[in-house]
C-alpha cells in the first residue's frame, strides 16, 4: 500500500472535476481500488503501488491531450482511462507551430510562445539564470516571462515569484500621487497584474499574493535584500537608472532566476539620466550564464495596426537619422 500526491500541472482544477464533480466520479470509477483525496490542484491517492502507478500514467496522458480536443469530456475520460487503445499520434502533446504550451490560462486556454523570439525567450531562461528580453511594445514580453514564473512556481522549482517595476517613469516619485502606498504604485504594475489574471483564478491569485508566495513591488524595493529561491521578473528596464539596475541584478541568490524586459526605443529617464539598461546589455553580453533574446515587429502579437504603428515610427526616425 502506498500514497502519492499529484499536482495539476497543466488543467485547471474546474475543468479536471467537472460541473459538481462529475468528470471526477468518472476517473475515480475506473480505480475502485483507490482512494482520492481532491484538494483544488492537488490529488491525494492511496492504495495498492501498481494501482497508483496506472494512475499516474493515465493523468500524464490526460494532460498531454486535452488540449487537442475540445475540452474534457467523457468521451476523453472514457478513451484515456478507460482503458481504450490511444494512437501515438494522439498521446502526442500539441506543440504546433508556436511551441510547447508553457500551461493554460484561466479561461481554459493554452498559452504558449506564439513566436520565434519568444521561444528563443524560454530556450534561453532554461540555460541562463539571467535573461534580458529586449524589443518593441506588444511583441510579449512580459506576459512570455511571467507565464514561466507561473510555470516554475506551479512546478514547486522556486518559492516564490517577485514581479517589479521602475514604480513611475522619471525615478520612483511617488510622494505627490493620492492614496497610501499600495494605490500609489498599482496603476504602474497594472500590466503585470493583467498577465496573472490571465493565468490564476482571481480567489487563487488573491490568496497568493496575500501569503507573499507572489510579490509584486517597485524597484525600489528591492535594495537591500537577497532574492533566492525565486523567479524575479524586473519589466520596463529601460526606464531604471545605472544604479538602479545594477542594484537589482546584484540582489540575486543561489537558487534564482532574473527576466529582465524592456523596451529601448521607450525610455522615459530624464534626458540627463541614462538608462541602466543599454550599460547593462552592452557590460553583461558576453557573461556566461547571462542570456540577451531580442524581438522585433515580427513578434507583436496585438492588434495588427501595432505592427503597422511600430514600423512607422521606426521608418521616420531612421529618415531622421539618415536624411539623405
Amino acid at each position: 500500500m502506498g500514497e502519492r500526491t499529484f499536482t495539476l500541472q497543466h488543467i485547471q482544477p474546474q475543468y479536471f472535476y467537472g460541473v459538481n464533480n462529475q468528470l471526477f466520479q468518472l476517473v475515480r470509477a475506473h480505480f475502485p481500488k483507490l482512494q482520492f483525496v481532491a484538494r483544488g490542484e492537488d490529488i491525494k491517492v492511496s492504495g495498492e503501488d501498481s494501482e497508483i502507478d496506472r494512475f499516474a500514467e493515465k493523468l500524464e496522458l490526460l494532460e498531454s491531450m486535452h488540449s487537442s480536443r475540445a475540452g474534457i469530456t467523457e468521451e476523453l475520460i472514457g478513451e484515456v482511462f478507460g482503458g481504450i487503445a490511444v494512437s501515438p499520434e494522439a498521446r502526442r502533446q500539441p506543440i504546433g507551430d508556436d511551441g510547447e504550451v508553457l500551461l493554460f490560462g484561466t479561461r481554459g486556454q493554452p498559452i504558449r510562445a506564439r513566436t520565434a523570439n519568444q521561444r528563443a525567450m524560454i530556450e534561453s531562461a532554461v540555460r541562463n539564470d539571467i535573461v534580458f528580453a529586449l524589443g518593441p511594445a506588444g511583441t510579449g514580453k512580459t506576459y512570455t516571462a511571467v507565464a514561466m514564473a507561473v510555470k516554475a512556481l506551479r512546478n514547486r522549482e522556486i518559492r516564490k515569484i517577485i514581479l517589479s517595476r521602475p514604480a513611475v517613469e522619471a525615478g520612483e516619485n511617488l510622494g505627490f500621487l493620492p492614496g497610501d502606498l499600495k494605490e500609489k504604485i498599482d496603476p504602474y504594475l497594472r500590466p503585470l497584474y493583467d498577465a496573472l489574471e490571465d493565468m490564476i483564478p482571481p480567489e487563487k491569485l488573491k490568496a497568493m499574493i496575500e501569503s507573499r508566495s507572489i510579490e509584486i513591488a517597485p524597484m525600489a524595493f528591492m535594495r537591500g535584500r537577497t532574492l533566492d529561491n525565486c523567479y524575479v521578473i524586473l519589466d520596463e528596464a529601460q526606464n531604471s537608472t545605472d544604479m538602479q539596475l545594477k542594484m537589482f541584478l546584484t540582489r540575486m541568490g543561489p537558487n534564482a532566476k532574473l527576466m529582465i524586459t524592456g523596451d529601448l526605443s521607450q525610455i522615459d529617464l530624464p534626458k540627463k539620466s541614462l538608462s541602466g539598461l543599454q550599460r547593462a546589455v552592452r557590460l553583461l553580453s558576453d557573461v556566461e550564464g547571462i542570456g540577451i533574446v531580442r524581438l522585433d515587429t515580427s513578434d507583436v502579437v496585438r492588434h495588427r495596426l501595432v505592427k503597422a504603428i511600430i514600423r512607422a515610427y521606426e521608418a521616420d526616425e531612421a529618415a531622421e537619422k539618415n536624411p539623405h
